[in-house]
């Protein structure tokens, strides 16, 4: 078991929101213990502090998505969330100026060089772990899937099947470690099909996405230059992904996650069946 740690200092972020292409300035302070970790709209006034937790997610529609109502909230925050969790980041208190938070490059990588190298302090009461008891499922009828198991660590397994021949079947099967998140799946970007990027610029949305920020698929071919960082690039995004959202539990997960097929809703929905009885886990 080890102690709660906070940033020692205030870290400034700066990028541009995947959707709405405006800049953003993105402040993670410091916080005190048991804190969590908290966002602010500092572009509304007395704006309500928006908990980064499961209960407290909006939409799960491309992104996962916390607020208090439809005009006080913050989107796209699994990425930074699976860094804080990969950093042993327990509290902190994250102000930004617009709903979203910075794409960077459509990965953890920028997030993880910029916190890595600031220094954290040492808190004096100890983390939360959350062991899990017994086999939580979640199943959406059309395929995908995610179960919870006990473990004695966070291990996800995670599989995606398209029909393309360019992702096809990918699968990652690890425990979740520092050296693990920052060699293979840190640098993972988001991706899509060319005909869900069109779509969505025709409806007025990612009007800051480009192959600087995500991995584009056409057919059989990836349009971005120098194509995936990594062979399995895809699913392992997805990982990354699913440990920002676990992260929303408010908790260091001790368990087996087994994902096929999923996304952040799937994601969501596990973790209200996971609390929706104590006889489900332990507070270590």
């Amino acid at each position: 078991m080890e102690n709660q740690q906070t940033l020692k200092e205030k870290v400034e972020i700066k990028g541009i929101g995947l959707h709405s292409g405006c800049s953003c300035l993105m402040e993670i302070e410091p916080a005190e213990e048991n804190y969590g970790i908290c966002f602010e709209r500092t572009d509304i006034k007395l704006a309500e502090i928006i908990p980064a937790l499961y209960n407290r997610v909006l939409d799960t529609r491309n992104c996962t998505c916390v607020g208090t109502n439809k005009e006080n909230y913050v989107s796209t925050i699994e990425h930074i969330m699976s860094v804080l969790y990969i950093l042993g980041i327990d509290n902190a208190h994250i102000k930004i100026n617009n709903p979203e938070i910075p794409i960077l490059d459509g990965s953890g990588l920028e997030f993880l060089k910029i916190l890595q190298e600031k220094e954290l302090k040492q808190q004096k009461t100890q983390r939360k772990y959350l062991q899990v008891k017994k086999e939580i499922v979640f199943n959406d009828g059309k395929g995908g899937s995610v179960v919870l198991q006990p473990a004695e660590k966070l291990h996800i397994c995670f599989d995606i099947e398209f029909p393309s021949k360019i992702v096809g079947h990918q699968n990652f099967d690890k425990d979740i470690t520092r050296d693990i998140y920052a060699s293979q799946i840190a640098p993972c970007r988001t991706f899509c099909e060319k005909y869900q990027v069109d779509y969505l610029q025709s409806i007025g949305l990612i009007k800051g996405g480009s192959l600087d920020n995500a991995v584009v698929l056409d057919g059989e071919n990836i349009l971005n230059p120098g194509g995936f960082r990594l062979q399995n690039e895809c699913v392992n995004h997805k990982v990354m992904d699913t440990i920002g959202d676990l992260y929303t539990s408010g908790y260091y997960i001790l368990g087996k996650v087994i994902a096929n097929k999923s996304g952040h809703y799937h994601n969501n929905e596990i973790l209200k069946r996971l609390f929706s009885s104590e006889d489900n886990y332990d507070i270590l």
